[in-house]
């Protein structure tokens, strides 16, 4: 599926969180969504899930084709896991699927299909207080696999997590990608993630968030691994990109704590 987010603006009252964003995402393509705080990011990628209807512009789903058997074009992966803990990693998965018409059989054999995918087949009966944090982000990304998305909206997912758990999902989210070729938009605060995952980079500037540059990484997602200095060199131009309002971002944040 191919998006166009054309000349979107929003508003909260008299606030403007963005202005005038504008650009399209590929089927297969991997976009990651930078900026300082307060830039609008997840405000965005709201917009784009149709989860927020923004006070101008559009988001134009250019190209309708989805997966085969996709049951919800745009599937979200939030840093919270919001997983039922009354339920076990495999119910937590069926949730979604619940309300489709599909037979018993087809909702076990997704759920299976998911599992494998995440690393999770050995812990379909375990429940929620008996996975680590990783364990149970790997079933927040299995559960919205399960309906087989046209676009996965990500945001912040390894966010919550410990470095040594983020660097192994970071790879295992580089092998889904890679090996999937799904559309993506992940919003992240970590540079290191977005040259890991994506295919451009979209940096946005301090509220209201405008575009200030989409970068674009053409290293094959397959081939990049970490201290490659490609990813090094992209790393730091982003950074450079963003630097000054990053820090102006975070003083603005202490003055009002």
């Amino acid at each position: 599926m191919r998006l166009h987010i054309k000349n979107v603006s929003h508003r909260y009252d008299q606030l403007e969180v963005l202005r005038d964003i504008d650009f399209g995402i590929e089927p297969g393509e991997v976009v990651a969504l930078i900026g300082p705080s307060g830039c609008g990011k997840s405000t965005l990628l709201s917009i784009i899930g149709g989860l927020l209807a923004p006070s101008d512009g559009e988001v134009l789903m250019c190209d309708q084709a989805t997966p085969e058997g996709c049951l919800n074009p745009l599937t979200y992966v939030f840093q919270d896991f919001a997983l039922l803990p009354w339920r076990t990693v495999a119910g937590n998965i069926s949730l979604v699927l619940e309300d489709h018409p599909l037979s018993k059989a087809e909702r076990e054999e997704r759920i299976a299909e998911v599992l494998a995918q995440t690393n999770l087949s050995d812990f379909a009966n375990a429940y929620p207080k008996q996975l680590s944090g990783g364990m149970k982000q790997r079933v927040g990304i299995a559960r919205a696999l399960a309906v087989r998305p046209a676009v996965l909206l990500m945001d912040e997912p390894l966010s919550a997590l410990d470095a040594q758990t983020r660097i192994l999902l970071l790879e295992e989210f580089a092998d889904l990608f890679a090996r999937t070729g799904m559309t993506a938009v992940y919003v992240t605060h970590n540079l290191n993630e977005a040259v890991r995952l994506a295919h451009k980079v979209v940096a946005l500037r301090r509220r209201p968030g405008t575009i200030k540059e989409v970068h674009t990484i053409d290293v094959p997602i397959q081939n990049r691994q970490e201290g490659m200095p490609e990813l090094i060199a992209h790393e730091q131009a982003l950074w450079d990109l963003i630097r000054d309002e990053a820090i102006a971002a975070d003083k603005e944040l202490e003055n009002v704590a």
